[in-house]
């Protein structure tokens, strides 16, 4: 394994890795607004459904990477 691919994986479990996990999750939630604004528009029931599940979805998502983020701040005595 190369040293760059090596440390591209330490990223994703860094701190700086799981907020960025955290906005691009937060950034779908605009394309879910625009999906559920539309479904309301065209009163597609279904559509708006989906819009509903995906949110969810990025709530439960954005829930675990918070409390990731907690965790890793656990281990570092500054942050308390």
């Amino acid at each position: 394994m190369s040293k760059a691919l090596s440390k591209a994986k330490g990223f994703k479990k860094s701190k700086n890795g799981l907020y960025l996990s955290m906005a691009t999750t937060a950034f779908g939630a605009l394309g879910i607004a625009k999906q559920a604004r539309q479904a309301r528009a065209e009163s597609d029931t279904l559509r708006l459904v989906d819009a509903a599940v995906s949110a969810a979805a990025i709530v439960t998502g954005l829930a675990i990477l918070y409390r990731e983020v907690k965790r890793l701040g656990d281990d570092d005595v500054l942050l308390g």
